[in-house]
């Protein structure tokens, strides 16, 4: 995890991550040096009565003292700041993976999982290099230090450290790994608890309507609860660890005391080596302790390093082809018009597909089906016949599970998907808006678009009517997702959006359902007056949006039942007759 993780400590960052431990070291040196010196100070200065001697060992001290300041003020610095540069490396390093991501991916990892992956398991990444660039310095340069020191000072004495360092260790050796499953619980149960925030959220309109506020608060406390649990039972663990170190630390106390002190009535020990050593002795057992304490964080940021990983190191199931092929446009007659129109034509070949691949059963079954340039296809049938899983493969934001959706003459898995996506315009029902200005939201179908394009593709979405009652018209802010705009007025901005792209494929996924009839009526009056050449995929569940298109597509199951105009389709299929009927009227089939 370590060496792969390492290599977004980039470029710059190494300095700061090469200069922490350094400085570390000139500050634990300098904490060594003091013990000896008071040592000095007591049986030299303080029992000679050479005030000098305690003046002049004095001042080396306090100099000691402030280098050693500097050096961990250094090292604190510097530590931080490969830190955050770390965490905001493995942030875009994240965040551009999951740009790659296709839908089922998506669906994998779920939206509040790679949330809480991007902040608090990030954030668990920074303070454990923070924590080692200082700590994996300081404890085993002090411990080692420490012992070499007082090991130097009196070898009889030292003898304590055998008992001692062997039970602290042991102690957590029987701790820690209790300590991995219990974090992995815990990210496990945040991200619960972000996904109950998330959908609670999203969906505050419903809850209110449905008077859901405490049942969501009982769901709500279910998941903090339940992350409190498990949080609770890793802390209890890690507390179990801290009455070992006190304790053996206690005895260590006592047992110097009790030595030290036969020592010193003996003559063969001073008592400023007594007060030297155990400083030594607790710089020793704090840095084991400090170890101990790292690890802990090691063994947290571990699991949360495991779950960073799994998203970089995911690829997407789509990719863009290494050879990609080029389109083909087609060029047929138009029938009413007698004109040449070059565009892309779209075609599925035997096409079946299923979300799952472990799944037996087919969302969509042998689809045969042909479009031309200039054409609209309507597609109507029953909730959950296949209709957005049909138009989600031209795109390409699913791949199919047999057959082939091809473009232009060209498998869509062959093409490149920068190159594909530009050619096509997606509307979908549930309108998505950025937090920005209209202008920056409609330019993303073309960045370099003219204000009168945005004019144009305004007025044909028909959001002109109240764009321009707005006092900044197109510079007037969206908030978040658009939440002071109506549902209409998304549906419309959505549109607009994607006729400033003008692309050869147009989709509108169900896309004027939040809109009145009349507003549909010019929206569609405007869409064919559009002098665009490509085809326009419309989804709805009313006939009145697609009654005038080229073709109408029946779905049922998952299959197609009928193909054809409104007025063949009246006649020949059942099910779109049933539809027309519950909409129109039977007085409506009698003018077919």
């Amino acid at each position: 995890m370590i060496s792969k993780l390492s290599r977004y400590i980039q470029g710059t960052t190494w300095i700061f991550v090469v200069a922490a431990p350094l400085l570390m070291v000139v500050e634990v040196l300098c904490d060594l040096m003091q013990p000896t010196l008071m040592s000095q100070i007591i049986d030299v200065g303080v029992a000679s009565g050479d005030m000098a001697e305690v003046w002049r060992t004095g001042g080396i001290m306090i100099s000691v003292a402030f280098i050693g300041i500097l050096g961990g003020v250094g090292c604190t610095a510097t530590s931080s700041v490969a830190a955050m540069r770390f965490g905001a490396a493995l942030r875009k390093g994240m965040f551009d993976n999951i740009q790659t991501f296709s839908f089922r991916e998506i669906d994998r990892f779920k939206t509040s999982s790679l949330i809480t992956r991007l902040t608090n398991d990030v954030t668990q990444m920074q303070n454990m290099l923070r924590s080692v660039l200082c700590m994996l310095v300081r404890a085993p340069l002090s411990c080692i230090g420490g012992l070499v020191m007082a090991f130097a000072m009196s070898r009889q004495l030292s003898i304590i450290f055998v008992v001692a360092i062997p039970l602290l260790l042991g102690g957590m050796l029987v701790v820690i790994p209790k300590t991995f499953p219990m974090f992995a619980k815990m990210q496990e149960k945040i991200d619960r608890v972000n996904t109950v925030m998330r959908e609670n959220l999203l969906g505050v309109r419903v809850v209110k309507a449905f008077v859901g506020q405490e049942r969501e608060k009982k769901r709500f406390n279910v998941a903090n609860e339940d992350l409190m649990r498990w949080t609770m039972k890793a802390m209890k663990i890690i507390m179990i660890s801290m009455p070992i170190v006190t304790l053996v630390m206690n005895l260590s106390v006592l047992a110097l005391l009790l030595y030290g002190g036969l020592l010193t009535v003996q003559g063969s020990l001073e008592v400023g080596k007594i007060m030297a050593f155990m400083t030594y002795m607790m710089q020793v057992l704090s840095s084991l302790m400090m170890v101990v304490l790292m690890l802990m964080n090691v063994s947290r940021a571990k699991v949360s390093g495991d779950r960073i990983l799994e998203v970089l190191e995911t690829r997407t199931s789509i990719e863009s082809p290494r050879d990609p092929k080029e389109m083909q446009r087609d060029e047929i007659c138009d029938e009413a018009t007698g004109k040449r129109i070059s565009g892309l034509d779209v075609e599925f070949d035997h096409v079946s597909f299923r979300y799952d691949e472990a799944d037996p059963e087919y969302v969509l079954k042998d689809i045969n089906f042909k479009a031309h340039p200039g054409q609209t296809v309507g597609i109507i049938g029953g909730t959950g016949s296949g209709k957005s899983s049909f138009i989600n493969l031209i795109p390409r934001l699913y791949d199919v599970s047999e057959g082939s959706v091809r473009i232009g003459g060209v498998d869509v898995r062959e093409l490149s998907l920068d190159d594909l996506r530009q050619h096509i315009g997606v509307v979908l029902q549930d309108s998505v808006l950025f937090s920005g200005t209209i202008e920056e939201n409609l330019k993303w179908g073309d960045e370099n678009a003219t204000e009168a394009q945005l004019d144009r593709a305004a007025a044909d979405a028909q959001a002109s009517e109240f764009i321009d009652k707005l006092p900044e018209r197109y510079e007037a802010y969206v908030e978040q997702r658009g939440k002071n705009f109506s549902g209409g007025q998304k549906q419309r901005l959505s549109i607009a959006r994607t006729f400033v792209k003008e692309p050869d494929i147009l989709i509108l996924d169900d896309s004027t359902s939040a809109v009145d009839m009349a507003t549909e009526a010019r929206i569609q009056q405007a869409l064919r007056k559009r002098e665009h050449q490509g085809i326009v995929f419309v989804i709805a569940q009313r006939i009145s949006a697609i009654r005038d298109a080229d073709q109408i597509i029946v779905m049922e199951g998952g299959e197609i039942s009928g193909v054809g105009t409104h007025g063949e389709l009246i006649q020949s299929n059942e099910i779109y007759r049933a539809i027309a009927v519950s909409q129109l009227g039977e007085e409506a089939l009698e003018n077919v």
